[in-house]
């Protein structure tokens, strides 16, 4: 296994270039979206697993010389939360063609549910055990910014001090009464603690309301998928009611998440300083509410038939017909696994 590990990080370039490679290859299988052919989609699954591991490798590469480690027994900060969050999604997908392909289009949801169940759990426990930081591409990536810390525990003695140059002027005095310590002999360095994670007590108690409403957004969030599922098992795929409550749900955890890090809700306290990476984050939220033109009953109702007009109207064009069947021909069949547009 070291070896691999090794081999993946030192090449790490090849080994994502081949990857992309053979994912790509896979969605031009034949029978790639039928509902009887498991193998396509578990061959894409075991690839996206191997992806997965190959990057979490990559990213525990270590910095230094690696110490030994005593075992003193299970320690739940050490699981590798993104990695089982991206091999939990992929299993899904099979999941999904399996349960479909042996107890059919409405038998299948019942192992939706329970998968969707199961990520959900995963993702609140790892949003527990990074001290309450914002879930990265729904936990598949580890989120290491300052995220909420920052404005509730971070830089809390420069908040102290004046801006401009008394700022500057009270700095440069302390620190020189600093250097005369450590001069004169009766300086002696603390030793460096990590910062303590922030609790669900302190968030919600101490940081009042923004706290309060981020926490709600973000665990709202990550019940979405649940939500919508169960409704659908509830009234149908083809109902708009779970359609409805599912961005309903959506809207409302960007809201609550966007207004507990908006500047402009300084007036009822302090706001979280959002990092580039959790700021990114909100606006990926954002971005994939697109995914629910792809999902029924909406699809049927409207995307589609624009769809077909479009393949329809540069038929006739040579080459760019080609390129636009295909695609059209690749949302069609992405529409039809619930893995594939569930933004989950």
């Amino acid at each position: 296994m070291e070896a691999y590990k090794l081999f993946v990080r030192t090449n790490r370039e090849f080994v994502q270039n081949l990857e992309s490679l053979a994912n790509a290859i896979t969605w031009f299988l034949p029978e790639r979206f039928s509902n009887s052919e498991i193998g396509p989609e578990a061959v894409y699954a075991f690839l996206g697993m191997v992806s997965a591991v190959n990057q979490h490798i990559v990213d525990t590469t270590p910095q230094g010389p690696v110490l030994p480690r005593h075992q003193e027994g299970f320690d739940i900060s050490r699981v590798p939360w993104s990695l089982l969050v991206s091999i939990l999604k992929d299993a899904e997908a099979v999941v999904e063609v399996a349960s479909q392909h042996l107890f059919g289009q409405e038998g299948k949801w019942g192992f939706i549910a329970a998968m969707e169940a199961i990520k959900a759990l995963v993702r609140l426990v790892a949003f527990k055990e990074s001290g309450f930081k914002m879930l990265l591409q729904g936990g598949e990536v580890v989120n290491d910014g300052t995220g909420l810390t920052a404005s509730a525990e971070g830089s809390s003695q420069d908040s102290q001090l004046p801006r401009g140059l008394e700022g500057r002027a009270v700095n440069a005095l302390n620190k020189f009464g600093q250097n005369a310590k450590y001069n004169l002999g009766t300086y002696r360095p603390a030793p460096v603690m990590p910062a303590p994670k922030p609790t669900f007590s302190s968030i919600w108690h101490e940081r009042g309301l923004h706290g309060r409403l981020y926490l709600i957004g973000e665990v709202v969030h990550v019940l979405r998928p649940v939500i919508y599922v169960l409704f659908i098992r509830k009234c149908g795929i083809k109902s708009w009611t779970p359609w409805l409550v599912s961005l309903v749900v959506d809207l409302t955890g960007i809201t609550l998440v966007s207004h507990a890090t908006s500047e402009g809700s300084k007036r009822r306290g302090r706001p979280y300083q959002l990092s580039e990476s959790e700021k990114d984050e909100l606006k990926r939220r954002k971005n994939i509410l697109a995914l629910y033109i792809l999902r029924d009953p909406f699809f049927t109702r409207y995307t589609r038939s624009r769809l077909e007009k479009v393949d329809k109207v540069l038929s006739p064009v040579p080459i760019v017909s080609f390129f636009t069947s295909k695609l059209v021909e690749l949302l069609i069949g992405i529409q039809t696994r619930y893995t594939y547009t569930a933004g989950s």
